[in-house]
C-alpha cells in the first residue's frame, strides 16, 4: 500500500503595504510623433515663454501640449477629458486678459490641477490630489521611456530621445544667438525681424534654453502618464465598517441641536446688518464681519470632517440607517448654508463701509463657493452616493474661478472705491496704486491729484515699448492706450 506524500502548500505571496500605482513598464516606446512633437513645443517655450511676462504665450505654448497629448499620443482623449484640457486652456488664457500676477499666479495653478486631472482622472480626494504630483514623481521612468528601442526593424524611431533634445537645444541656441548679433549690428535687419520673432539678448539664452528643455520634458511626460497612467485611487482610504446605529447617531443629533441653537439665539445678529451694528455698544463693521469669517470656517472643516468620517461609518445596506443619516447630514447643512449667508452679507457690509480690497473680494467669493460645495453635499446626501462629488466640486471650481477672473477683482475694487470717493468718503490712494494694469480705465476717472498719485507706478511700469505678438496682453493694450494716448 503506498503511503500518501504530503504536499507543502506555496506560501503565498505577502500583501503589498501600500497599493501598487505605477503599472510595470518595460515595452511602452515612443513614437516619432510623440518626441517631434515635445521637442517642437520645447522650441517654441524657448522662443517666446517668459515667465516674467504676463501674456498669450502661456496659452500658445499650452496649446501645443495640448496638440501633442491630444492628438498625437494614443488612445486619443475622452469628450470629458477635452472638456478638462479646454478648461484648463481657458485658465491659461487668463494670462493673455488680465494684468493681475496674483490672479494669473491662481489660475495656473488652477490650470495645473485641471490638466493633471485630464491625464491622470482620479475619482476621489486622494486621486485627485496624488495626481497634482504624479508629473514630479515620473521623470525616471519618463528617461527610460524615451531611451527604448523597437526591436522590429523600422518599427520605431532609432535616433536616442536625448540627441534628438541636444540638436533641438542647439539649434535654437544659435538662432536666438546669432539672430540677435545680426540685428544688433543691422539696424534694417532688426526692424525686418521686429514684431515678428524674439528678440532675446546673448545673456538670456541660458534662461530661455532652460524654459525650452523643461517645457519639452514636461510635454514628454505628460505623454507618458497617457501612456503609463497611475492608479492614484488606488491610494484612497478603504472603506470603513459601519459602526451600530447609536454611535453615529448621538453625536450627530447632539451636533444638529447645537447648531439649531446657534442659529435661533443668533438669528437677530447674524442677519441684523447695518441696524444690528448700530445699536450694539462696542461692534465695529470690521468685528461683524471677521467674526462671520471665522465661523465659517469653522463650520466649512467642522462639517466636512463630520460628513467625511459618518458617510464612512453609515451602513448603507440598511434603511433606517440611510433615512436617519440623510437626514442629519442634510440638517448640518442646512444650517452651515445659513452661517454661509450670513458671512456673505456682514462681508458685503464690510466692503461697503471700508472699500474693498484684494483680500476681501476673495475671501466673498471663496465664500459663496464653499456655499455652492454645501449645497453639492446635501444633494450627495439625498443620494447617498458621493461618488460624483470630487470630480464635480474640481469643475465648479474651475468654472468659478473663471467667473472670478471675467469678474476683474481689481477692476471692481477700483471701481468701487473711485464711486465711494466722488460720494464724499475716503479714498486710499497708496493702495490703489499696488493695483494691476486691470484698474486703470477707473482709475483714470479720479481728480488730480489723486488720479496721477494712484497711476505713478503703473506708468513707469508701462512706458517704453509696445508688447510682441507672443507678450499680448489685453488689459496692458487697453491701459497704454489710456495713459499714453
Amino acid at each position: 500500500m503506498t503511503t500518501p506524500v504530503a504536499v507543502t502548500p506555496k506560501p503565498s505571496a505577502p500583501t503589498p503595504l501600500v497599493p501598487r500605482v505605477w503599472r510595470r513598464d518595460r515595452t511602452s516606446i515612443p513614437t516619432r510623433p510623440m518626441l517631434i512633437g515635445s521637442a517642437v513645443v520645447g522650441v517654441l517655450a524657448a522662443l517666446i515663454l517668459d515667465v516674467d511676462t504676463i501674456g498669450v504665450a502661456y496659452a500658445i505654448v499650452f496649446a501645443g501640449v495640448t496638440v501633442v497629448v491630444g492628438l498625437l499620443t494614443p488612445p486619443r482623449l475622452t469628450p470629458i477629458q477635452w472638456g478638462a484640457c479646454a478648461g484648463a486652456l481657458a485658465l491659461f488664457g487668463v494670462a493673455a486678459v488680465r494684468g493681475a500676477g496674483w490672479l494669473v499666479f491662481v489660475c495656473l495653478v488652477a490650470a495645473w490641477v485641471v490638466f493633471t486631472w485630464a491625464l491622470i482622472g482620479g475619482r476621489t480626494w486622494t486621486g485627485i490630489a496624488l495626481g497634482t504630483i504624479m508629473p514630479w514623481r515620473a521623470p525616471l521612468r519618463v528617461m527610460r521611456f524615451a531611451r527604448r528601442r523597437n526591436a522590429r526593424p523600422g518599427a520605431a524611431l532609432r535616433v536616442p530621445a536625448v540627441r534628438v533634445v541636444a540638436v533641438g537645444a542647439v539649434s535654437v541656441a544659435m538662432l536666438l544667438i546669432f539672430g540677435s548679433l545680426f540685428a544688433s549690428a543691422d539696424p534694417e535687419f532688426a526692424k525686418f525681424f521686429d514684431g515678428a520673432a524674439p528678440s532675446i539678448r546673448v545673456d538670456e539664452t541660458i534662461a530661455h534654453l532652460l524654459i525650452g528643455v523643461l517645457v519639452a520634458f514636461g510635454t514628454l511626460t505628460a505623454v507618458y502618464l497617457r501612456r503609463r497612467t497611475p492608479d492614484v485611487d488606488a491610494l484612497a482610504p478603504m472603506p470603513a465598517s459601519p459602526l451600530p446605529l447609536w454611535e453615529w447617531v448621538v453625536p450627530l443629533a447632539m451636533l444638529n441641536v447645537l447648531f439649531l441653537g446657534f442659529v435661533a439665539v443668533q438669528l437677530k445678529t447674524l442677519f441684523g446688518g447695518d441696524k444690528h451694528v448700530q445699536v450694539t455698544d462696542g461692534l465695529t463693521y470690521a468685528d461683524y464681519a471677521r467674526q462671520g469669517f471665522w465661523q465659517l470656517m469653522m463650520v466649512t472643516v467642522l462639517t466636512l470632517l463630520v460628513i467625511a468620517v459618518a458617510v464612512r461609518r453609515v451602513d448603507r445596506d440598511d434603511r433606517r440607517s440611510r433615512a436617519l443619516a440623510r437626514g442629519l447630514l442634510g440638517a448640518l447643512c442646512t444650517f452651515s448654508l445659513v452661517i454661509v449667508a450670513s458671512a456673505v452679507h456682514r462681508m458685503w457690509l464690510y466692503e461697503n463701509q471700508y472699500g474693498f480690497t484684494r483680500l476681501r473680494v476673495s475671501v466673498f467669493a471663496v465664500e459663496l463657493l464653499l456655499g455652492l460645495v454645501f449645497v453639492l453635499l446635501i444633494i450627495a446626501g439625498v443620494r447617498m452616493s458621493g461618488a460624483w462629488l470630487p470630480t464635480a466640486v474640481l469643475a465648479m471650481a474651475t468654472v468659478g474661478l473663471l467667473g472670478f477672473a471675467f469678474f476683474n477683482p481689481d477692476a471692481y475694487i477700483a471701481e468701487k472705491d473711485v464711486e465711494r470717493f466722488e460720494q464724499g468718503k475716503s479714498i486710499d490712494v497708496n493702495y490703489l496704486s499696488t493695483l494691476s494694469v486691470d484698474a486703470v480705465p477707473a482709475l483714470d476717472r479720479l481728480p488730480e491729484p489723486q488720479r496721477s498719485d494712484s497711476l505713478w507706478y503703473l506708468k513707469q511700469e508701462l512706458r517704453g515699448s509696445e508688447d510682441s505678438w507672443w507678450e499680448f496682453n489685453s488689459a496692458r493694450k487697453q491701459a497704454r492706450e489710456i495713459l499714453f494716448g
